[in-house]
């Protein structure tokens, strides 16, 4: 396709060169103008950028067949600021203190696709749970398969787990919900609180001052609660919906677009809130939890689609 371009762009400069000569040279010579010659140019002119106009018609997205279904792919991309998030290196945080993080995990569920033409798709609940972990990249490509043809600019999730799974028995709460000795998430639910982690970052800072419990300046943000069981407690579940503005994921049988999210870890510590790792180096089960899960929420942002099944 691009060689094509290139020859058809190529042949119009060659037949504007050639005109231009042409004239010319009849001109200096004060031999009669050949009209004749210089119309054969110019249908010579008029069908190279015929066919140049039918090539990028063709470019034209593929048609969607609404009895058909494809797989989206979503990447969650972990940044700090400008840079990619990479485990134990040292970062800066909106209070000017320095850190590093060693542990990144968190919980997104119940998504839900939003087309152009208004209609959504809804990822059934039971497939709709995923952890996303920096450790691992697989878990950083979420698939969501069985989604009807079409483009979809919007995507809505949740940063947690729901009320409504996390009060389900445990036999209903399984992959990365499971929470066995073996399961995947084990580590991402607090036994004595009878609830899930919705969010997890673990690390160290300088600005944290070493005592005898915490010598290394370790922080913990584990930030978790669903709204409790019998009366009201603290609720930290965030519904981010991303727009992808002008641009489109092509869902299509044969085609497997991916929606490339960011996620800015410098955003939990800035925001409705700065937050002070010196300050609040342990947040937990404590109202202040709210402020960094209402920081977080910001930190998902849009940055490209692919639709050739592309980086």
């Amino acid at each position: 396709m691009i060689l094509t371009k290139f020859l058809f762009q190529n042949h119009f400069v060659n037949y504007c060169l050639l005109f231009h000569i042409l004239y010319t040279k009849n001109n200096k010579m004060n031999t009669k103008f050949n009209f004749s010659k210089i119309v054969y140019l110019a249908f010579f002119m008029a069908f190279s950028l015929s066919l140049f106009s039918c090539e990028k018609d063709e470019e034209t997205e593929p048609e969607i067949d609404s009895s058909k279904t494809g797989t989206v792919e979503i990447k969650f991309d972990n940044i700090a600021g400008l840079n990619d998030l990479t485990l134990g290196e040292e970062y800066t945080n909106a209070a000017g203190e320095t850190f590093k993080v060693d542990m990144l995990q968190y919980y997104i569920s119940n998504i839900v696709l939003k087309s152009e033409d208004g209609t959504e798709f809804v990822v059934p609940q039971d497939d709709s749970y995923f952890l996303v972990k920096e450790e691992d990249v697989e878990t950083q490509h979420i698939q969501i398969p069985n989604v009807p043809e079409g483009n979809y600019n919007e995507v809505t999730f949740t940063v947690g787990v729901d009320s409504l799974r996390n009060t389900k028995p445990v036999s209903e709460r399984t992959g990365v919900l499971d929470i066995g000795v073996e399961g995947a998430g084990k580590e991402m639910y607090w036994s004595w609180n009878s609830g899930y982690i919705f969010f997890k970052m673990e690390g160290t800072s300088t600005a944290i001052e070493a005592t005898e419990t915490n010598p290394n300046g370790n922080f913990y943000y584990h930030i978790g609660g669903f709204g409790g069981y019998d009366g009201p407690t603290l609720n930290n579940i965030r519904t981010v919906t991303v727009s992808l503005g002008s641009d489109a994921a092509q869902a299509r049988e044969e085609i497997t677009p991916s929606i490339h999210l960011v996620v800015d870890i410098l955003k939990a510590f800035e925001g409705t809130t700065q937050v002070s790792l010196k300050e609040y180096p342990v947040v937990m089960v404590n109202p202040y939890s709210l402020n960094v899960s209402e920081n977080y929420m910001k930190a998902f942002e849009y940055h490209h689609v692919h639709n050739d099944g592309h980086e």
